[in-house]
């Protein structure tokens, strides 16, 4: 028994091949024949109208349109950090790490509604979730109140 192959599509061919280099055409000159010359073409009128140029007309700038106000304002970092610190040098601990990344969150998010399509900055907003899911996950394991009153005060769902 015989199978038949299906010849594969040559790769050759598949390939462009660039166009290739004009070179200016060279006119030939004519005879010249002594019975008769040919009377030179008269050149057609061309309408009145299409010879007047068309008067200038202004270009319209280009006009910025300013963005629409934010519904969510970002609070400044050291503002976060003093509303959740325990102490005065307080800047790691778990609680203000989630106040800091529920401000960032608030904030991406409020973007993403705005550029739908902005799949890099949505990548980043989903790894924030999850850290900071972890964080309060660590958080309850510690202290269940410590857990309640942050998911309070930040308005975070469980």
């Amino acid at each position: 028994m015989a199978t038949a192959k299906k010849a594969a599509p040559k790769k050759e061919a598949a390939k462009k091949t660039p166009p290739a280099k004009k070179t200016p055409a060279v006119k030939a000159e004519p005879k010249k024949t002594t019975a008769t010359k040919a009377a030179p073409k008269k050149a057609t009128p061309v309408k009145a109208a299409s010879k007047k140029k068309k008067a200038a007309t202004p270009k319209k700038k280009n006009v910025v349109k300013k963005a629409a106000p934010k519904k969510y304002v970002k609070k400044g970092k050291k503002a976060v950090i003093s509303t959740f610190q325990d102490h005065n040098k307080d800047t790691g601990s778990p609680k203000v790490q989630v106040a800091l990344l529920t401000d960032r969150i608030n904030s991406l998010t409020e973007h993403l509604k705005e550029h739908k399509k902005d799949n890099h900055s949505r990548r980043g907003l989903i790894l924030m979730v999850g850290k900071r899911r972890r964080l309060l996950r660590y958080i309850s394991s510690k202290d269940k109140d410590l857990y309640e009153s942050i998911t309070d005060d930040l308005k975070i769902r469980k």
